[in-house]
């Protein structure tokens, strides 16, 4: 009952996260992005707590597993974000 409590959670969050962010206007995706990479970082030691609470093989899977996704969803955020902040400097500066 427990396995089916936590899959739903995650189907109903990655719902609403995809469509909350497919009705973000352009203007405000570097700000979003700001915002999504500091509750990633908090992600990050979520998962990080929940590798090193985990009982059993898979539940340490999962947690390393959500590690690496949140890094990369970091990383890539930072990316992105310094890719368009760069849109707005000078030439030749």
């Amino acid at each position: 009952m427990e396995l089916i409590s936590l899959l739903f959670t995650f189907v109903l969050a990655a719902f609403l996260g995809f469509e909350l962010i497919q009705k973000v206007p352009s203007q405000l995706h570097t700000p979003l992005m700001s915002g999504s990479n500091a509750i990633s970082g908090i992600t990050m030691v979520g998962a990080i707590i929940a590798a090193g609470v985990a009982d059993g093989l898979f539940g340490s899977i999962l947690g390393f597993l959500a590690l690496v996704l949140a890094t990369i969803n970091v990383v890539g955020g930072y990316m992105v974000t310094d890719r368009m902040l760069g849109m707005f400097k000078k030439k030749g500066h």
